[in-house]
């Protein structure tokens, strides 16, 4: 029986910041949705999952790039903005922590003004570089989401017991096109469930926020900005048109729908153009995703450098990535 790689193996800030997430329940009955075969109706636990998404989109130094809420999981692809995190004053690392966790009593007097002695100033020292690291930690986020929402479940379905599957799975994202790729694999995840008949209409969605803002003539400030090309003056955001993305996941998901025929007009969609993915290709990325990569995903020499630098000796999406993102 294989043996789980450990978390802090998979991620590397050296080789890539993006990292897709997925988290499943481990019991029937269903995260959100509707039971079945039982009938009941759990719906209202996706309100649960994407405030809290949001919430901690406010406390974390971790930007929500996609999401999707499943009946029985969800999808998340993050951002890890260490830099942020290190920028930060002691003052706005306790700020934050404290919007989601308790602190401890002597990072509490310090919040509030508090003399502090030599002694407690060295343990507070101590707790706000605990504080900060867990800021920019992907696994605390996680953490922090989960356990919130399994504690909301079991007290509603009146039982104890494991909510989720052991822990949470994750994909270091290594360049554009598998950056992209997952992104659109996640926004059209209710569209491939056949749960949703178009990106307007799938709720719980990072899509439909987006195009619900776009609308207004802005972008969500709680989920990451598509940025276009990055510059000096753009070092941070989604390397991508949102105008150009939008049209190439709604081409998608039409051609994803069998009772909708549709195709993808590449000189509509520079994106993939750009970043040399034909339209066969494309279409497996966005409907096999999770099938085809196992771990990171990316460019066949990106995969090469991120498995040396974490000392991994199986390179199991050569073949896939040589024949997709080649």
């Amino acid at each position: 029986m294989p043996v789980a790689t450990a978390r802090k193996r998979q991620i590397s800030l050296s080789n890539t910041r993006y990292y897709h997430c997925i988290s499943r329940c481990v019991r029937r009955a269903y995260l959100c949705g509707i039971d079945t075969q039982t009938g009941k109706s759990y719906e209202h636990r996706r309100d649960w999952v994407e405030e809290r998404l949001l919430f901690l989109a406010k406390v974390f130094c971790i930007d929500i790039c996609a999401y999707a809420v499943m009946s029985n999981h969800t999808h998340l692809v993050l951002y890890i903005d260490d830099k942020k995190a290190n920028r930060l004053t002691d003052r706005a690392v306790c700020i934050r922590w404290h919007k989601a966790f308790k602190g401890t009593n002597i990072s509490k007097r310090y919040l509030k003004g508090e003399s502090l002695s030599d002694i407690e100033k060295m343990l507070l020292k101590h707790s706000i570089v605990k504080f900060r690291n867990r800021l920019k930690d992907i696994s605390w986020f996680m953490r922090s989401l989960n356990e919130n929402i399994a504690r909301q479940a079991n007290k509603e379905d009146d039982c104890t017991g494991r909510f989720w599957e052991g822990r949470f799975k994750s994909q270091a994202l290594l360049d554009e096109p598998a950056l992209l790729a997952c992104m659109a694999y996640v926004d059209l995840n209710p569209i491939r469930a056949k749960v949703s008949q178009s990106i307007q209409t799938s709720s719980f969605t990072s899509i439909k926020k987006r195009i619900e803002h776009a609308i207004a003539g802005n972008q969500p400030k709680f989920l990451a900005k598509f940025v276009g090309k990055l510059s000096q003056k753009t070092s941070k955001g989604l390397p991508f048109e949102f105008k150009n993305y939008l049209e190439l996941v709604e081409q998608t998901g039409k051609c994803i729908r069998a009772d909708k025929p549709g195709y993808i007009n590449q000189s509509t969609t520079p994106i993939l153009k750009t970043l040399n993915i034909t339209e066969k290709n494309w279409l497996k990325l966005t409907t096999r995703f999770t099938k085809m990569f196992h771990g990171a995903v990316g460019k066949a020499e990106k995969i090469e450098i991120y498995c040396n630098n974490q000392h991994f000796k199986r390179r199991p999406n050569i073949k896939n990535s040589q024949a997709l993102t080649a």
